[in-house]
């Protein structure tokens, strides 16, 4: 018994040492500006972008590939600190800057069709076939698709409302 545990022990010593030299020896280094870039986007996952998340586009955005105006939720501000990122120009003169909103089911209208359910990146929709939905509104990041698709036009988008805990101190005006 002790030699089975004393020979496991030093087994899982050995292959962790292995482990720990092969990934200070073998790692692959990354593009930093990469990584500069996804750090400054929302990490909503939402795919307003027409990426399948906030790692993908941000590839794009450092390698050139798409533009620094591809995140609607991030709006003017993103857009102006990602170019100031990379140090190229930007033209926001298409870039509308929108309030947060959130997704809300009317349940006196919804009949239960999963169209808003199955188009959701974040899984923020409650419900089932013939079963009236619900929203999270803590999961819910207002990309507007379960919106889009909604054939008894039962979603409606409200701003967000806030609370004591979604509430944060407005920055100052600057002065010209």
């Amino acid at each position: 018994m002790l030699a089975a545990i004393a020979s496991l022990t030093v087994l899982g010593l050995t292959l962790g040492w292995l482990l720990g030299i092969a990934a200070r020896y073998l790692k692959v280094e990354g593009n930093p500006l990469v990584a500069k870039v996804e750090a400054l986007l929302p990490g909503s996952q939402c795919g307003q972008c027409g990426f399948p998340g906030c790692a993908p586009a941000a590839e794009a955005v450092a390698n050139g590939q798409a533009p620094v105006t591809l995140c609607p939720p991030g709006g003017r501000a993103l857009a102006e600190e990602l170019a100031a990122l990379l140090g190229v120009t930007v033209d926001l003169t298409g870039v509308q800057d929108k309030a947060p909103v959130v997704a809300h089911v009317h349940e006196n209208l919804c009949v239960g069709c999963t169209k808003c359910f199955k188009r959701c990146p974040t899984d923020a929709i409650l419900g089932g076939p013939k079963m009236i939905h619900a929203v999270f509104a803590d999961a819910c990041t207002g990309c507007e698709k379960c919106f889009d698709v909604c054939p008894t036009e039962c979603i409606e988008m409200r701003p967000v409302v806030a609370t004591l805990q979604t509430w944060y101190w407005p920055k100052p005006a600057q002065a010209a």
